[in-house]
């Protein structure tokens, strides 16, 4: 099984698999955005053999006018891994934070600080929170099959507790059978 973490965004999609974070970007907007940005989301994975996808779900607090831009790629790449039968779960934004930080209601600067202190990764440039992201992603997968390379506090820990994971339950027994 290969996990794969994505942050979606509108400018610097992050993506993350085997630990090595990138972004997906492009200039275009409206449904041609949607469309190149989902497509590259979607050949991505597919060029992962046996991918699962942690996914970053809606930000229900979102405060400008692209919630409703970043609910369509949601949906656009949702729909794109579903009718490629590519598995995936959402992994709601407040446990991705308690994950990486110990706090639910940690910032952005506040991932990629505990992220760097933990690991020795410099997160910078442009992208540098979504491409964090998606690594905190794959890296919630990796713990919750005891594959990952770090000690996870049991706070942290505690996050995965709040994640819908029937998904990859029936993913891996479906691998074992």
């Amino acid at each position: 099984m290969n996990f794969v973490g994505i942050d979606l965004s509108l400018t610097s999609t992050g993506i993350c698999n085997l630990g090595s974070p990138s972004i997906i970007s492009t200039k275009s907007k409206g449904p041609e955005r949607l469309y190149s940005v989902s497509k590259e989301v979607l050949n991505y994975c597919l060029n992962i053999k046996n991918s699962f996808v942690l996914i970053e779900g809606y930000s229900f607090a979102s405060r400008n006018s692209q919630a409703h831009s970043i609910g369509e790629l949601g949906g656009c790449v949702r729909m794109l891994l579903w009718e490629s039968n590519i598995p995936f779960i959402e992994i709601p934004p407040k446990c991705r934070a308690k994950f990486a930080t110990g706090k639910g209601n940690a910032g952005k600067s506040e991932v990629i600080s505990s992220i760097s202190a933990k690991t020795g990764i410099v997160w910078s440039g442009p992208g540098a929170d979504d491409m964090c992201d998606a690594w905190v992603l794959e890296e919630m997968g990796l713990a919750r099959v005891g594959k990952s390379q770090y000690d996870w506090p049991l706070t942290n820990m505690s996050a995965l507790d709040n994640v819908d994971w029937s998904s990859l339950d029936e993913f891996i027994g479906k691998e074992h059978s």
